[in-house]
C-alpha cells in the first residue's frame, strides 16, 4: 500500500518552478514516515479527480490533496463513498474548509498530521449532481467564480478574486429563485443562496457561523436583496459572525432542497462554477467522507 499526493501546481498563485520543490518535498515526508509515496501532478482541470480514482485503484490507503478548495473537491468527489480518507495540504488563496478542519499551513506539519491522524467522517453535499464538501449556491458568489475562472482572466489569486467581487457588489443584478426545503417554500429575490456543509467561504469569510460537517446537514443561507446600499455596507458581518443579524439574510437547516429560477442558473460547487438548468436539487450525503487531517 501507498499514500498518494495529488499535487496542484499552480495552487494559490504558485510558480511552475514549484512543482519539483513540491513533489521532491511530499516524496521525502511520506518516505521519512515509511512509507511509500505516489506524487501525481494536475495538468487541467478535472485532473485531480481521475487521479484519485488511479490512486485509490492502485491500492492507495490514504490519498492526499495538496491544493486549494478546487483541488479538494476533486480529490474529495473522487474518495466518497469509499473507504480511503482524504488527506490535505491547503495550498489555495481560500482554503475555507482546511481552516476549519484545522489544518497547518506548513506542508511538513500538515504532511505528518495527516499521514498519522485516525480517520473520522464528514458530510458531503451536493447541489445540481456535483458534490461539494465546502461551500455551494448560486447568486453573486457563483457569477464571481465564473468571471474569476474565465480564460482572460489573468488576475489569479486572492487579489485577482478580490478585484471581480469588488465589481461584483456594484454591477451585480439579483434573481428571483423559489426554494422549496422540507419545512418551508417561499420566493425571493436575493444576492445569495448558499447551502453550506462547512463555516466559510475562506480567508476568515463566515458566511455559515454555526455551520458543521459532521451534523448531518446543510446550512442553507439566503440573503435577499434589501438594497444596494445594506448590502455593501452588510458585507463586513461575514468577517465578524454575524451573518444571522443582517437584514434580510435567513439561516436553516436542511437535508434536502430545491430552488427553480425562471433563468438558467449559475452555480458553484467549492468556487468551481458550472453552469446549471432552472431547477437545481441540494442535498447532503451524512458521513460520506473519510478525512485524516489530526
Amino acid at each position: 500500500m501507498s499514500i498518494a499526493v495529488i499535487i496542484n501546481p499552480i495552487s494559490g498563485g504558485a510558480r511552475r518552478e514549484a512543482i519539483a520543490e513540491r513533489a521532491s518535498l511530499a516524496a521525502a515526508l511520506i518516505e521519512k514516515h515509511g512509507e511509500r509515496a505516489d506524487v501525481f501532478i494536475t495538468e487541467r482541470a478535472g485532473h485531480a479527480r481521475e487521479l484519485a480514482k488511479i490512486a485509490v485503484g492502485q491500492g492507495a490507503r490514504l490519498v492526499i490533496a495538496w491544493g486549494g478548495d478546487g483541488t479538494i473537491n476533486e480529490v474529495a468527489s473522487a474518495l466518497a463513498f469509499g473507504p480511503v480518507p482524504l488527506g490535505i495540504i491547503a495550498a489555495g488563496s481560500g482554503n475555507g474548509l482546511a481552516t476549519e478542519l484545522g489544518v497547518d499551513r506548513r506542508p511538513e506539519l500538515a504532511m505528518a498530521r495527516s499521514i498519522q491522524a485516525t480517520p473520522k467522517v464528514m458530510d458531503v453535499g451536493e447541489l445540481g449532481g456535483r458534490l461539494f464538501v465546502n461551500v455551494a449556491g448560486v447568486g453573486i458568489d457563483a457569477h464571481v467564480a465564473w468571471q474569476f475562472n474565465q480564460a482572460h482572466n489573468l488576475g489569479r489569486g486572492f487579489a485577482g478574486y478580490l478585484r471581480i467581487a469588488a465589481r461584483a457588489l456594484i454591477s451585480y443584478s439579483p434573481e428571483s429563485y423559489t426554494i422549496t426545503t422540507e419545512e418551508t417554500r417561499f420566493t425571493v429575490r436575493a444576492v445569495l443562496v448558499v447551502f453550506a456543509n462547512g463555516v466559510q467561504y475562506g480567508n476568515g469569510a463566515r458566511i455559515a457561523p454555526d455551520a458543521r460537517v459532521d451534523d448531518g446537514q446543510l446550512d442553507l443561507v439566503v440573503v435577499e436583496e434589501r438594497s444596494r446600499v445594506m448590502t455593501l455596507c452588510q458585507t463586513p458581518r461575514l468577517f465578524t459572525g454575524t451573518m444571522a443579524r443582517v437584514p434580510g439574510c435567513s439561516i436553516r437547516r436542511m437535508r434536502e432542497a430545491t430552488i427553480v429560477s425562471v433563468e438558467p442558473m449559475i452555480f458553484h460547487v467549492d468556487g468551481e462554477p458550472i453552469q446549471g438548468g432552472t431547477t437545481l436539487v441540494a442535498r447532503v450525503h451524512p458521513d460520506a467522507l473519510r478525512i485524516c487531517v489530526g
